[in-house]
């Protein structure tokens, strides 16, 4: 009973998953936001445009702390998300299922969840919030775009980036209490 309950429950996210991932694809994709969600999605590669900013940080004493905080949260958000967590539950991406969605960026290559474009985007954003309110809002914006990014690039469903969000805040919020 309980596999079953499961099975239904997966069938269910994942039909959602879609329903909204179809939307996004009719009634969104034009030729402007095809080039912008590149280029957000590129921002979020690797995290190196938190990797960037905590460098930056870094570099001054009022802001290093955060800089070194930001660092230690995308550290254990590879080690979690990318390492752990994708291979434990190797949920295959969008794109790999539903073929008939031309991609604008090369096919990934690991599993979906959780997106950890937008799991690294929310530890920074998160931990600025925590250190220095000023720039979490800019960083928000930013973290929600690039998530988005991912969505309309087709390699995500909504739920790894709810799960990337969630797990994003959870690292910052426990690394910041450190």
């Amino acid at each position: 009973i309980e596999m079953n309950f499961r099975k239904k429950c997966d069938f269910m996210i994942q039909t959602v998953d879609f329903l909204i991932l179809d939307l996004i694809q009719n009634k969104l994709r034009c030729k402007f936001l095809d080039s912008l969600m590149i280029k957000f999605s590129s921002l979020g590669n690797g995290g190196i445009i938190w990797i960037a900013i905590s460098f930056l940080l870094i570099c001054y004493k009022k802001y290093r702390q955060a800089g070194v905080l930001i660092l230690v949260g995308l550290i254990m958000g590879v080690l979690i998300g990318n390492c752990l967590l994708k291979n434990i539950i190797c949920r295959l991406r969008p794109c790999w299922i539903n073929r008939a969605v031309s991609l604008l960026i090369p096919i990934p290559y690991d599993y979906s969840f959780p997106s950890c474009h937008t799991m690294s985007s929310f530890i920074a954003a998160t931990v600025l919030l925590h250190t220095d309110i000023m720039f979490a809002y800019p960083a928000f914006l930013l973290a929600s775009v690039i998530a988005f990014s991912r969505l309309y690039l087709y390699v995500h469903y909504p739920s790894d980036i709810i799960g990337g969000i969630a797990l994003g805040t959870i690292i910052a919020h426990f690394v910041c209490l450190l």
